[in-house]
C-alpha cells in the first residue's frame, strides 16, 4: 500500500496558476500509475488527469485539456498537477490516487486526503 499526501492548494484569482504536488511513501513508486481527481461542493468526485508509470501516456478530462498538465518525478516519488488559466469552476478538493493500472475511472486503490483549491472570480 502506498501513502499519498497532496500539497499546493490554495486561493487564487481566475486566470491564475497553481501547482499541486502529491508525495508518495511506501511501495515502489515507479510501479504505480497516478491520477488526479477533484470533488466540488455538492458534486461527485470526477477524473481530472492520469499518467502512466513512465510518463509515456497521459489522459485529461475535456474540461482541463490545454490548461492542466500532469507530470511525475519517479526519483522524487512525486506527481504534479500544473494548473494554468484557472476558472471558478475548478474550485474543488483535489485528490491524487495510485494504482498498478492506469485508468480514467476511480478504480484506484490508494488515495490521498485531498487539498483545497479555490478560484475566485
Amino acid at each position: 500500500q502506498v501513502q499519498l499526501v497532496e500539497s499546493g492548494g490554495g486561493l487564487v484569482q481566475a486566470g491564475g496558476s497553481l501547482r499541486l504536488s502529491c508525495a508518495a511513501s511506501g511501495g515502489i513508486f515507479s510501479l504505480f500509475a497516478m491520477g488526479w481527481f477533484r470533488q466540488a461542493p455538492g458534486k461527485e468526485r470526477e477524473f481530472v488527469a492520469a499518467i502512466s508509470r513512465s510518463s509515456g501516456t497521459t489522459y485529461y478530462a475535456d474540461s482541463v485539456k490545454g490548461r492542466f498538465t500532469i507530470s511525475r518525478d519517479n526519483g522524487k516519488r512525486t506527481v504534479y498537477l500544473q494548473m494554468n488559466n484557472l476558472k471558478p469552476e475548478d474550485t474543488a478538493i483535489y485528490y491524487c490516487a495510485a494504482d498498478f493500472t492506469l485508468s480514467v475511472t476511480q478504480a484506484y486503490k490508494s488515495w490521498g486526503q485531498g487539498t483545497q483549491v479555490t478560484v475566485s472570480s
